[in-house]
């Protein structure tokens, strides 16, 4: 087992992308079980999955480091303009987002950008700043909460995996808490640098201590599916695909 702290590297994050190119959440999740973690813990809720499904190359797939910050329901009164039209409203809106929302102040290639949004029904994630965030480097978004937007997320090919759908915006519902802490995303804690695999099954969290051990039993588990597959694959008169080949051996 090789012992793994945030923060790493560049380089050895790009070593753990490396080790865990094209396993499968399940594959993850049998690793988990190999290293001793039975209790599920790791598991993100069943109620959180992909915003879409690209069956043709999978794009709606992604792995990365955990990029965390929370949302908060705002106790704070909506203090609008008394003469109300666009100009006044917009400049109220923005004077919210200036001092009471929030984001990653910085995001690393790689990024899962994770949002604790528990129970908000407030469209925290859009179009824009998903794009921003990818546009950084991030490899997709998580949240307990519910992007707005979706069409032009789908479009734009955004992985976001997500409890709802939501239409409001941030000014008078919510407000930014704290980025870089630990979280609860669907019954799991996930620190920030915690290791994050998201496919069509779900969502699984690696804590990064056992991120090696954990890939190591993952692949064995998955070239062994992927050999039988192959035979079955034969069996049924079927083209062999990507899915059974290891990252290694793609073009």
């Amino acid at each position: 087992m090789t012992d793994r702290e945030p923060p790493l590297s560049a380089a050895e994050r790009e070593e753990i992308i490396d080790l865990y190119e094209g396993l499968r959440v399940t594959d993850v999740v049998d690793g988990l079980d190999y290293s001793g973690f039975w209790n599920d813990l790791h598991s993100v809720s069943k109620e959180i999955g992909p915003l879409y499904r690209d069956v043709d190359s999978f794009s709606h797939r992604f792995s990365g480091f955990a990029n965390t910050h929370r949302f908060l329901p705002t106790n704070k009164p909506r203090d609008m303009p008394n003469d109300l039209d666009f100009e006044t409203a917009t400049e109220w809106r923005n004077d919210w987002y200036g001092d009471l929302s929030g984001g990653p102040s910085e995001v690393r290639e790689h990024d899962v950008i994770v949002v604790e949004a528990h129970e908000l029904d407030v469209g925290i994630i859009g179009s824009a700043n998903a794009l921003a965030w990818t546009a950084d480097g991030a490899n997709g978004v998580l949240t307990n909460g519910g992007p707005r937007d979706t069409d032009e997320l789908i479009k734009q090919g955004i992985p976001v995996y997500s409890k709802d759908i939501n239409k409001p915006i941030i000014p008078g519902r919510c407000e930014f808490d704290a980025e870089q802490i630990p979280v609860n995303v669907g019954g799991c804690l996930i620190r920030p640098g915690d290791f994050i695999v998201a496919d069509g099954d779900g969502v699984v969290v690696v804590p990064i201590e056992h991120v090696d051990d954990v890939a190591d039993a993952a692949r064995r588990e998955q070239q062994a599916d992927q050999e039988m597959r192959a035979e079955l694959y034969e069996k049924a008169g079927l083209e062999h695909d990507f899915t059974l080949e290891q990252p290694s051996s793609r073009e």
